[in-house]
């Protein structure tokens, strides 16, 4: 699949808001990948696609599950929040023909990480929350620490989302937590 055919599949499932954010994703993760020696194609792929299934309703989420029970493993059973991108990994590979084995992780743990996570994993994931129309407080630290450490810049990250998510009151994603003790450790933290 090209950035050209992701584009015209994704835009009419997205409302602007949510597609002005996947332009602002796909910016960062070129930026990043160019920054860290990843593949930019592969990086804008990815990110044009990360989000196609975050509009969609929570019984098409679930029925997009039932048909691939396979390789859904076991998504409904972790927190509703992170099922989009688990989704948009599953219609990409079984609908859009994704086949690329990178591309496809960095979309389905583009929320919650994981551990052992690929140099693109990192990349959409730190696109993903340090796309330009982002503004929670710590942003512009976390965009400065991602063009000099993308290891540390990751731990940073992951720690931020996991606090987000229990200030919140969310469930939290075990993978989530599983991520940042991997990358902790990797870290020597």
């Amino acid at each position: 699949m090209t950035c050209e055919e992701a584009k015209r599949l994704v835009k009419p499932m997205l409302s602007q808001k949510r597609w002005t954010h996947t332009k602002n994703v796909k910016k960062m993760a070129v930026q990043l990948a160019e920054k860290w020696g990843a593949d930019p194609e592969k990086a804008a792929l990815a990110a044009l696609l990360h989000d196609s299934a975050k509009e969609l309703p929570r019984d098409a989420l679930l029925q997009i599950f039932a048909d691939n029970v396979i390789i859904a493993e076991n998504a409904p059973a972790r927190p509703a929040a992170i099922w989009h991108g688990i989704a948009a990994a599953i219609l990409a590979q079984t609908r859009w023909g994704v086949t690329d084995p990178e591309v496809l992780s960095a979309i389905r743990c583009h929320t919650t990480g994981k551990p052992d996570m690929s140099l693109l994993d990192k990349i959409l994931y730190l696109a993903d929350m340090t796309s330009a129309e982002r503004d929670w407080p710590g942003v512009e630290e976390l965009r400065a620490l991602e063009m000099q450490d993308l290891d540390a810049a990751l731990l940073a990250a992951l720690k931020q989302s996991i606090d987000f998510v229990k200030e919140k009151g969310g469930d939290l994603d075990p993978e989530s937590v599983a991520a940042y003790e991997a990358q902790k450790m990797c870290l020597g933290r």
